[in-house]
């Protein structure tokens, strides 16, 4: 299969995969969920070129990926299934060098409500300006202001509250 050129449309599609890939898998909290909305969103971004303008590719992919999961999400609200991630004894891949502080903030990620962590995500791994996570969520520039802090201050009280511990009085 040839390779597209990188100023094309499809070349263009290619290079905002790997950030898609990071948006997704913190939109789904699941990297095989995250890989699906991931190939969801570049079918439908494909199939629908035709109703692009022209201007902001990344950020008109952004609002296609956000709305896809967005719909997901309330589909599985409507039909709730068994998660395989819920059974116990899987051997895992990948050792962490501290598990304990992954998880911790995994938890604290997963605590924050689907706005702020696609804020949070978009902005702090991503790297987006606040306009342009405000253009692709279609929210005003205060909102996603205010919805980083929260999601910050959130994280950090979860994280500082996991870290606690009590040590006894000697007699």
């Amino acid at each position: 299969m040839k390779t597209p050129k990188p100023e094309s449309f499809e070349g263009q599609i290619l290079a905002l995969i790997p950030s898609l890939r990071r948006y997704s898998r913190s939109l789904t909290r699941s990297d095989a969920d995250g890989e699906d909305l991931l190939q969801d969103c570049i079918e439908k971004v494909l199939s629908r070129r035709s109703q692009w303008r022209g201007l902001n590719l990344r950020g008109w992919v952004l609002t296609i990926m956000t709305n896809l999961s967005r719909n997901g999400h309330r589909q599985r609200q409507r039909a709730p299934t068994v998660e395989l991630e819920t059974v116990e004894n899987v051997v895992s891949a990948e050792a962490a060098p501290d598990p304990l502080e992954r998880s911790k903030l995994e938890e604290a990620l997963n605590s924050l409500s689907e706005e702020n962590r696609a804020v949070l995500m978009l902005v702090v791994i991503e790297g987006y300006t606040y306009q342009e996570v405000a253009t692709a969520l279609d929210i005003p520039i205060g909102t996603v202001m205010s919805r980083l802090s929260r999601a910050r201050q959130r994280i950090g009280e979860r994280m500082k509250a996991d870290n606690v511990i009590t040590l006894r009085r000697p007699k």
